[in-house]
């Protein structure tokens, strides 16, 4: 045993020794640190609460906040049949056959909404209920109730809707300008129709341009408000309109769209910050449509392409490159030139042509606003009243369209003689067809006489319009009339 002992120490002495020269010969620039902290990461997932105390980072609570304020949207566009009487010299049968309906189905999408306010108001994408007759609103606790469109902004894609409801949980605004890159978000919504659902992640950029919105004006020029905030929190298809809100369940944006090659999740997300929404919707609150102030100037963001080429003084910015040409310019008015850089709006940093989007489109005509500018290594401060798209500093008002506008009708009355060409009493020529209902469920084409609406006769322009002013949402109306070149009764049906 004692001679066991004293080869166990010898062992060990030699393994020592070994150890030893190995580390003497290794030169010390070959040597890897490697360093261990004793710390949990659960130990450094904290935040502070309304107290001010330390807690551990858990969005449950959020959750539990946010979700009830969430709801989910079904849009339906109800299509309906239009048939035509039997003739067998009817240049259209050819492609639908003989007395052949044509299809024209009812088209459903779905989405989120955002309830903001006890009394129902709900935010949520233009292009959740663009052109719906029907919107359904289902809430968190499974109640459903028909809505109501209150109005619309394609510029920003946002739109807001109301049930008659009250008593409702809603999210509170927070001013999305004070988010920061790198701050915990949740988005909830309801992607894929499963409802009620929450993701985290991060803000990953804010002021981003993407170019999805694409509403333009009369002239082609693009008219679009896009300045979002990124995220890497989960949104897919059915999360439009959903609500992102920061860790203590204040609403910083409305989800609105992904950048995927696949139309699922693939790590970017985007949504419109809280206070272009807060802006949109008071407007259309108080005034029924966005009073939008325009500075009239076409910007491009500074890149380091753009200081080469016009030997900028700065490196960031938006650089002015010209100015509107379907209106008078509130910049150009005031001093601003081309060549300029914006650098700064009141008191906010413009880095970017987003950045200068976004604050423009919080104003309303006339809001003054201090602009600075770089140029050519000058700063000049300019003072500039913002002004609406005719040119003005008084609000827009809402236009009230009429039941045949809404329908996309342009009409005219016939004379007598074409009258009894056509062998017909009287009847109402659509001039042309807008983007209204009746092109889009229907094939009603430029030309068609109407001769009967729901089985009355029209004579006149007048009597159409009276006719619709009595029809209700929803309900189905019927066009019956004939063609100048194919006199035979045709009847179209769709609802109001």
């Amino acid at each position: 045993m004692k001679q066991f002992v004293m080869l166990l120490l010898a062992a060990i002495a030699g393994s020592a020794l070994t150890v030893g020269v190995i580390e003497w010969r290794q030169p010390a620039q070959n040597r890897v640190s490697i360093e261990h902290v004793a710390t949990p990461t659960s130990q450094v997932a904290y935040r502070l609460n309304e107290n001010g105390q330390a807690v551990p980072l858990d969005f449950a609570e959020t959750a539990a906040k946010v979700t009830p304020a969430v709801v989910y949207i079904q849009s339906t566009s109800q299509g309906t049949a239009s048939t035509r009487r039997i003739d067998p010299q009817d240049p259209f049968q050819f492609f639908f056959g003989p007395n052949s309906p044509i299809p024209q189905g009812p088209s459903r999408s779905s989405g989120s909404g955002v309830i903001i306010n006890a009394d129902g108001y709900i935010v949520t994408n233009n292009h959740v209920v663009e052109g719906a007759d029907l919107v359904d609103v289902t809430l968190n606790d499974n109640r459903t109730f028909k809505a109501e469109v209150i109005g619309t902004d394609p510029d920003t894609d946002l739109a807001v809707i109301r049930i008659k409801e009250k008593g409702l949980p809603y999210l509170p605004f927070t001013n999305s300008d004070k988010t920061r890159v790198g701050e915990w978000v949740l988005a909830v919504g309801n992607p894929m129709n499963l409802t009620s659902t929450v993701t985290a992640g991060i803000i990953s950029a804010k002021g981003r341009n993407i170019g999805i919105i694409n509403n333009r004006s009369q002239d082609g020029g693009r008219t679009a408000i896009e300045s979002f905030i990124q995220t890497d929190a989960a949104i897919n298809p059915g999360n439009s309109g959903g609500a992102l809100v920061n860790i203590n369940g204040d609403l910083i944006g409305i989800n609105t769209a992904i950048a995927s090659t696949t139309g699922a999740y693939s790590g970017y997300g985007f949504a419109v910050p809280s206070n272009i929404v807060s802006k949109i919707v008071e407007d259309i609150l108080a005034y029924g449509t966005v009073q939008r102030g325009w500075l009239g100037i076409q910007v491009a963001s500074v890149t380091n392409a753009t200081v080469k080429e016009f030997d900028l003084a700065v490196t960031e910015g938006a650089y002015v490159s010209g100015f509107a040409q379907d209106a008078p310019s509130a910049a150009k008015e005031a001093g601003i030139k081309e060549g300029d850089v914006v650098t700064k709006l009141d008191e906010t940093p413009i880095k970017s042509s987003a950045a200068l989007i976004e604050y423009i489109g919080t104003k309303r005509p006339g809001d003054k606003v201090n602009v600075t500018v770089d140029r050519k290594g000058k700063t000049l401060v300019i003072p500039v009243t913002l002004k609406n798209k005719d040119g003005k500093v008084t609000s827009v008002k809402r236009e009230e369209k009429d039941a045949v506008e809404s329908l996309g009708l342009v009409l005219e009355d016939i004379d007598d003689k074409l009258a009894k060409r056509l062998d017909i009493a009287a009847g109402v020529r659509v001039k042309d067809l807008e983007n209204g209902k009746i092109a889009r469920y229907s094939e009603m084409r430029k030309g068609f006489i109407i001769t009967h609406i729901d089985d009355k006769p029209v004579k006149s322009v007048k009597e159409v319009n009276e006719l619709l002013k009595k029809k209700k949402a929803g309900e189905l109306i019927s066009f019956a009339g004939v063609y100048e070149d194919f006199p035979r009764e045709y009847i179209y049906t769709v609802r109001m």
